[in-house]
């Protein structure tokens, strides 16, 4: 058995699913997006905000580096329950807003002991990750532009790392949608922004409601969203929740905190953070939502009806 092959046995006995691919072909990823924002397929304030971070340029911790390991693992939904003047909403976060960082260490630190085992090394990516997991072939893409997994649907977290481990058995190919996409236009009809556009396949990211709700709290939605489409207190679940391939993990929860009125009160008001009642920051910090605090009390707004 190959290194490879024992970094994939391993890792599936703690639940994960991975591809290894060339380090070679990191310089063609960036230049997709490059392509893309180039023939104006992204949006200027999009790209800026969401993709100018990227790095593909090989790490300086690793002096040969061979290939890069991208994984999956399953990741369910959390839900934070706030009640203000007698109304009590269950709100969910999408899989990964909460606990993020700490899972990416933790799948990040899982890699590196059993690489460390074969006589290698890994080192961190700042690479886009649902064009990484597609191309290696670990994902397909949802019509919503949304990476699937056999056995996870799209509730699930993906996590690169480079190595200089040899890619012995290389995966790269073209990325592909779901054959059970092509006859389904579920998610479509379920976005009410137009986010899935019926003239191409890419999303048209702009009109997502994730990218107006993760904006800092002091910018107001667009005029011509609406109250009723927001579903989540940050992100958005339609599209989701309405796959068939999801049926098996739309009700999961992974976690919960509920917040009182009097909680509720202060969050809609948006005082600092640190006026906060300790208990009430830390059951924030439970759910990863001080990450998400100066946008919290906009947010909030659209669900409950101000007086």
């Amino acid at each position: 058995m190959n290194h490879q092959d024992q970094l994939w046995q391993s890792l599936s006995e703690r639940g994960y699913q991975i591809r290894v691919v060339s380090a070679e072909h990191v310089p063609l990823l960036q230049t997709e997006i490059k392509k893309r924002l180039q023939q104006d397929e992204f949006d200027r304030e999009f790209y800026k905000t969401r993709l100018s971070w990227f790095d593909f340029q090989p790490p300086k911790k690793l002096q040969h580096t061979r290939s890069v390991i991208v994984a999956a693992l399953p990741r369910p939904q959390t839900q934070a329950i706030f009640t203000w003047n007698g109304q009590r909403r269950i709100l969910s976060l999408p899989p990964t807003y909460t606990d993020y960082d700490k899972i990416t260490q933790q799948v990040s630190d899982d890699i590196s002991m059993i690489v460390a085992q074969l006589g290698h090394k890994i080192s961190k990516t700042k690479l886009p990750l649902k064009l990484l997991a597609a191309r290696s072939g670990l994902t397909q893409y949802g019509r919503n532009n949304i990476c699937y997994v056999p056995k996870m649907g799209s509730y699930l977290q993906l996590v690169a790392v480079y190595s200089d481990m040899p890619c012995q058995e290389d995966s790269w190919q073209e990325p592909t949608m779901m054959t059970a996409c092509k006859s389904c236009e579920l998610c479509r009809k379920a976005c009410p922004t137009m986010a899935i556009p019926t003239d191409r396949f890419l999303l048209r990211a702009e009109r997502c409601i994730v990218f107006h709700n993760e904006k800092p709290g002091n910018i107001p939605f667009p005029a011509w969203m609406k109250t009723s489409w927001h579903n989540c207190v940050v992100g958005c679940l339609r599209c989701q929740r309405v796959c068939p391939l999801n049926k098996e993990f739309v009700r999961l929860v992974g976690g919960k905190e509920e917040f009182s009125e009097e909680e509720t009160a202060l969050l809609l008001k948006g005082i600092s953070a640190k006026k906060l009642p300790t208990d009430t920051l830390n059951k924030l910090k439970r759910l990863s939502l001080d990450e998400y605090y100066g946008a919290l009390h906009r947010n909030l707004g659209v669900f409950f009806k101000k007086t």
